[in-house]
């Protein structure tokens, strides 16, 4: 009996010992699906990509490598969240039809072309990671394009009435020609962020050898001009050409990272 007393109390210590050292390990592991920072994607996209990448190349011996393994990241938790909403839109029925996913890959395909032509056409500068920024920053316009949906299919309550409240015109009717426009509405045209962009990206054009200045803009002619883009889908199409094509010697870029 005394050796039986003896080695259940040698087993009860064992585990009041071992416990806290268990609860402990358990407490210090990463979350589930946490990156090398203990981040899950949640925390991830909660910060902005410039705030998030620098943790990164703290803690890595190579800046580049640093920020390739960030933006990888990223882009990963980036492209999750464009999937759940994806997924969301095609349970409910609510998502974009085949006509409109087939414009949307065109798009994709024309905006594709394009990058591939401005980066060959200002090559970063060496040990800059711009093309895999390009990469990370081009999965805005996906997102943007599930976004609108999901807003959509959001239940909210709409009126039938024109947002001016006066009568819809009937169908077939002729639209009035516009009045000629007076100074101060030329001023606030020109103000419009997508006509700012617009002409700084104009600029930037103009400033390349001819022969580029043509294809480039024939290129970016096949991403803005068939395409159904709302307004705010196109000012990002604007600045992200902008990020492309900027010199590597411009100090405050026109376009900063849209996320």
């Amino acid at each position: 009996m005394k050796i039986l007393r003896k080695l259940l109390v040698a087993a009860a210590l064992a585990v009041l010992v071992t416990a806290p050292r268990s609860q402990a390990q358990a407490q210090s592991r990463p979350p589930q699906n946490a990156d090398q920072l203990g981040m899950t994607c949640a925390k991830v996209l909660a910060m902005p990509s410039w705030d998030y990448i620098p943790k990164y190349v703290a803690i890595d011996d190579s800046n580049l490598d640093g920020q390739l393994r960030g933006i990888g990241r990223y882009a990963k938790c980036y492209d999750a969240r464009t999937d759940s909403i994806a997924a969301a839109l095609a349970r409910s029925r609510r998502g974009p039809t085949k006509a409109a996913r087939d414009d949307f890959a065109a798009f994709e395909s024309a905006l594709k072309n394009f990058t591939a032509k401005a980066l060959a056409a200002v090559p970063p500068a060496p040990g800059t990671a711009k093309e895999a920024y390009a990469n990370l920053y081009e999965k805005q316009f996906r997102r943007e394009f599930y976004v609108q949906y999901e807003l959509k299919a959001a239940p909210a309550a709409r009126s039938s009435a024109s947002p001016s409240g006066t009568a819809a015109a009937p169908p077939g009717a002729k639209a009035a020609a516009p009045a000629p426009q007076t100074a101060e509405e030329r001023a606030r045209s020109d103000a419009d962020p997508v006509t700012q962009a617009k002409n700084h990206l104009g600029k930037i054009l103009n400033a390349l050898p001819e022969d580029k200045m043509h294809d480039l803009h024939a290129a970016f002619g096949e991403v803005i001009g068939p395409h159904a883009l709302n307004e705010a889908m196109r000012l990002a199409v604007y600045r992200y050409a902008i990020f492309l094509l900027e010199p590597p010697s411009v100090a405050k870029s026109f376009a900063p990272p849209p996320f």
